[in-house]
């Protein structure tokens, strides 16, 4: 007879107490030469993150130049005093490092990526772009005919094309922001070397500009490493810019970007709001995500799981640009696809759900579902150092203090149903949204005139 074999199993491991997370607090000073420095030590991240901002906004671009900021940006890669773009790109790649950089309304933002036990290498590399890029004319041009080539690219791309859309009927033709912001054709092809240059040397210097460093800095000394490297970049004493005003129209309304054939629409429905100074940017945050957060969401629940219009729709809050005095702005829009014979339909539906929302507000559950979403995996969105980085960066950019992120994860937990729900009506009322639709006009454009969301213009997708 046969023994039947037994096995021995382990007690089930229990789950032990949750340790206390904030965001990180930063250390903030300032080098000699005037650059504003933020340092975040964070045990175990041998990846260190650093996010250099320059003060040079896309409104300072000079008129018919819209796109130099960009190509100044792409080219701070592009070689420098001491090394050629080839020779710059090889350096880069012998540190294990990654160096990228993107203008926007703000201002250009370098971002570099480097293993903690290559950083002085890499924070050289960094500082010799800044303090002395090349900018040669075969670099500048092609970085021009790079652009170029992108730009057809973009048009044809449904989500790019009515992002353009909305930010020209928004804003009004004088305002930067009515514009793309990597410029247009006509504006890139006049860029030269010598405008990147005079954009460079007009803009961009220590005493207007901020570093911030997040990665485990155990046995670095930064103070010295900061000084042989960032600390010899020089120029001109800060020179405070003053923030221009924005106006907005957000007069309801649908404009068709015309695309015959097109399968689907895209759509796109916006305005603009205040931006993180208001106090209630966290509320407008919760009441957001109920809205048209995640898959779970209102916007989700209706056009994509009961009414397969969808695969998704998103409701968000982007901030434009922000100002010392709290004047900036945010971009307040709700995002998606759907296929072209249900575009009608789809848009009906969505305004029911913004009406509903009005007439009978948020559910608790809905509330706690955005609380535990938001504040609940916020530990994990922030685990690497660059995600810490990235978000000191842009409270730096915005004007908001160090412990700005960490306030707002209490404030979101400590905000009710009916906060959240006055928000999130406040910032997409039925009758003041900008909605711009790219596809196939002929189908579409009788259906969403019969809604009476507002006057339907057509216009052409080129």
């Amino acid at each position: 007879m046969t023994e039947l074999a037994t096995m021995d199993f382990h007690p089930q491991p229990q789950a032990g107490q949750p340790k206390p997370w904030a965001f990180p607090a930063p250390e903030r000073g300032t080098l000699d030469n005037g650059l504003t420095v933020l340092r975040c030590h964070r045990p175990g991240q041998q990846v260190v993150a650093v996010e250099v901002l320059l003060a040079a906004p896309l409104e300072a671009e000079p008129a018919g130049l819209d796109g130099v900021a960009t190509i100044m940006a792409r080219a701070f890669s592009e070689g420098t005093d001491k090394l050629s773009a080839e020779e710059f790109a090889s350096e880069l790649e012998r540190c294990g490092a990654t160096l990228d950089a993107h203008a926007d309304h703000p201002g250009v933002r370098l971002s570099l990526e480097v293993p903690v036990s290559r950083l002085p290498k890499a924070l050289g590399l960094l500082a010799d772009a800044l303090r002395a890029p090349a900018f040669a004319d075969s670099e500048v041009e092609r970085l021009v005919r790079n652009r170029l080539d992108e730009i057809p690219h973009e048009t044809a791309n449904p989500a790019r094309r009515a992002a353009k859309e909305l930010s020209k009927e928004l804003f009004p033709a004088t305002s930067r922001m009515s514009r793309p912001r990597q410029g247009t054709e006509e504006t890139v092809q006049k860029i030269d070397s010598a405008a990147v240059r005079a954009f460079f040397d007009k803009h961009v210097r220590p005493a207007t500009a901020a570093a911030v460093i997040v990665g485990d800095l155990t046995g670095v000394d930064l103070d010295a490493l900061l000084a042989e490297t960032l600390g010899d970049w020089t120029g001109s004493p800060a020179e405070p810019r003053p923030v221009p005003p924005v106006t907005a129209d957000d007069t309801g309304r649908v404009i068709i970007v015309d695309r015959p054939g097109a399968v689907q629409t895209q759509l796109l429905i916006g305005r603009v709001g205040a931006d993180r100074h208001d106090r209630v940017w966290p509320a407008q945050v919760l009441g957001t995500y109920c809205l048209g957060g995640t898959l779970t969401s209102r916007l989700d629940r209706v056009l994509r799981e009961e009414k397969g219009y969808t695969y998704g729709v998103r409701a968000f809050g982007q901030v434009l640009r922000a100002a010392p005095d709290g004047t900036g702005i945010a971009m307040l829009a709700i995002s998606g696809s759907v296929d072209t014979p249900n575009t009608g339909p789809a848009l009906d539906d969505l305004w029911k759900v913004l009406r509903t929302l009005a007439a009978e507000g948020l559910t608790d559950a809905e509330r706690d579902i955005a609380v535990q979403n938001l504040v609940g995996v916020a530990p994990l969105k922030f685990e690497t150092a660059a995600a810490v980085a990235g978000t000191l960066a842009d409270q730096v950019e915005q004007y908001l203090p160090d412990d700005y992120q960490a306030t707002l994860y209490q404030q979101l937990a400590a905000t009710g149903t009916v906060e959240a729900t006055a928000a999130a009506v406040s910032a997409f009322p039925v009758d003041r949204l900008v909605t711009v639709l790219v596809g196939d006009a002929t189908q579409i454009r009788e259906p969403v005139k019969a809604l009476g969301i507002g006057e339907v213009t057509v216009v052409s997708a080129e």
